[in-house]
């Protein structure tokens, strides 16, 4: 298997997991429709991949290209990774343990303890997790299965950009929020600075900025309302340079922001996104991303493990 992450690699990534894949939605709007100047607004409606996110391309990515030892999986996760690991491993009959920390969402436990996975939560934040996760592997004999931080999981994701290169091909931007960086890494690897890449942060969780401004992937705080999903320490050493590349700027945006975000996509188009899900909306939503006026704007919407719809409760 080729070790070099570009479009070749995502393709033969692609031909392995497509059978266990939704070819998710793109909608493409005015940008009046949601009181902006820009010519156009498509979105990638990820959120309605198996498991709620774009997660389960990585989850299928590992089980399927590497040697999966009897004693399973094991993953570390904020809840979306740990969703589409445990529904990897139920369709492909491996079994998973998944720890996640006490902040994730009741809707993400639902979701991996629903697919039969061994869900243990430990500790307040990703890394407490992912630290319980490795005492155990060590025991274990299992596989690691790294929420953004390993080959193939980069190459899943990856997948996310060949489609939406192939359902819209005429956005000029694509701006992608950003945890761990494994998704923004894969989608950047695809387009290769054909498109302007932008990540999006929560400023509680600056992970990939700091990153970009110290030349190596540092200690970030990791708090906010995003931070089930968008709060590991740091970026992935091997995304990282990928982002030195191709990603072409990082915005910033609040909670307020985020919250005003999931408000007006449900209020607009009836999409009900979790936090992290609505982060990439939020900086087109709230000045942080200020597009041209004819410019052609693509937004990722990856992540509906929510039950909420009432989001002024």
């Amino acid at each position: 298997m080729s070790t070099i992450l570009d479009q070749a690699a995502i393709r033969a990534c692609e031909r392995e997991i497509h059978p266990y894949l939704r070819h998710t939605p793109v909608v493409t709007v005015a940008g009046d429709d949601f009181s902006l100047d820009c010519e156009s607004i498509t979105f990638k409606l990820e959120l309605l991949q198996h498991s709620g996110s774009f997660k389960c391309r990585g989850a299928f990515a590992n089980l399927l290209m590497r040697e999966v030892p009897e004693a399973g999986v094991v993953a570390a996760s904020g809840g979306n990774h740990g969703a589409a690991v445990a529904f990897a491993a139920h369709k492909l009959g491996v079994r998973a343990k998944i720890f996640v920390p006490r902040i994730s969402s009741p809707a993400k436990l639902a979701r991996i303890e629903q697919y039969g996975a061994d869900l243990v939560v430990e500790g307040e934040r990703y890394a407490d997790a992912l630290a319980a996760s490795r005492a155990w592997l060590h025991d274990s004999g299992a596989m690691e299965v790294h929420a953004f931080d390993q080959f193939e999981t980069l190459l899943g994701q990856g997948t996310l950009g060949l489609e939406i290169d192939q359902d819209a091909p005429g956005i000029e931007t694509l701006l992608v929020a950003v945890g761990g960086g494994g998704l923004i890494g894969g989608i950047a690897a695809w387009y290769a600075n054909r498109v302007k890449v932008v990540g999006v942060e929560p400023t509680a969780a600056p992970t990939l900025q700091d990153a970009l401004r110290a030349g190596r992937p540092v200690d970030a705080p990791a708090g906010g309302v995003a931070a089930d999903s968008l709060a590991p320490k740091q970026v992935g050493q091997q995304m990282f340079p990928v982002a030195q590349r191709y990603v072409s700027e990082v915005a910033l945006v609040d909670d307020e922001a985020i919250r005003d975000a999931q408000r007006a996509l449900w209020n607009v188009l009836r999409i009900v996104a979790e936090p992290g899900g609505a982060t990439a909306f939020a900086a087109l939503l709230s000045g942080a991303y200020r597009p041209a006026v004819n410019e052609r704007v693509g937004v990722v919407i990856s992540g509906g493990n929510t039950a909420a719809v009432d989001f002024d409760r």
